[in-house]
């Protein structure tokens, strides 16, 4: 295999590039350094002058991966905004939260190797790398809690209700998301994920 040749900062952008590449057919398992540097075309000592090993570069590639559910979940708000221009601030507001709850569960479904790795829990080397966490524009978390605020602000959610909503919403949805991919509705038919989330997704809009 004919080896490419990178600049210092660039290739470790191609290990984690080629680790998520790799991560979305065959999740978290399929990211390690050889399998990357194959990927990337360089060779396996290469890698280690990035990565002290896997989970350092799965670390890296699971922090992608999470961009890549949070960059659905923007371009899913985005969608519930222009479908209705003259909603009122609340029902903006709703539409906004379930839009994002709704691309989580298909994220799930559709980016199967992407979600599991995002949520594999590898941690980074830390004398190499500070905690890995997906930019601020395109964090998971960040974006449900501005839903969460932007429900306050509507009127549409007590403010003595708002601290730690985040957690109950997210658990629901991941706990779903997880059933679905991997526990025991797994084999549920399109019909059957559909009313599935819509049960989830009315029961947090409840216990707002």
């Amino acid at each position: 295999m004919e080896k490419r040749t990178y600049h210092h900062g660039s290739l470790r952008e191609a290990l984690v590039t080629a680790g998520v590449t790799l991560a979305r057919t065959g999740g978290p398992d399929a990211v390690v350094l050889r399998a990357a540097s194959r990927e990337a075309g360089v060779s396996h000592n290469a890698a280690y002058r990035h990565f002290a090993n896997h989970e350092d570069l799965l670390a890296a590639v699971a922090a992608r991966c999470m961009e890549q559910l949070g960059r659905l979940m923007l371009a899913r708000t985005a969608e519930a905004t222009a479908a209705e221009p003259d909603a009122g601030a609340e029902a903006r507001a709703w539409a906004r939260l379930e839009a994002i709850g709704r691309a989580y569960v298909d994220f799930a479904l559709t980016e199967h190797g992407w979600f599991r790795t995002a949520f594999c829990g590898a941690a980074p080397d830390p004398e190499r790398h500070p905690p890995t966490r997906p930019e601020p524009g395109s964090d998971p978390y960040l974006l449900l809690s501005a839903r969460l605020d932007e429900l306050v602000d509507a009127g549409a959610l007590p403010p003595e209700r708002r601290p730690g909503a985040e957690y109950a919403a997210w658990s629901a949805v991941h706990g779903l998301a997880h059933l679905l991919t991997d526990g025991p509705l797994h084999d549920l038919p399109p019909a059957g994920i559909r009313g599935a989330t819509d049960t989830v997704l009315a029961s947090i809009a409840r216990g707002l």
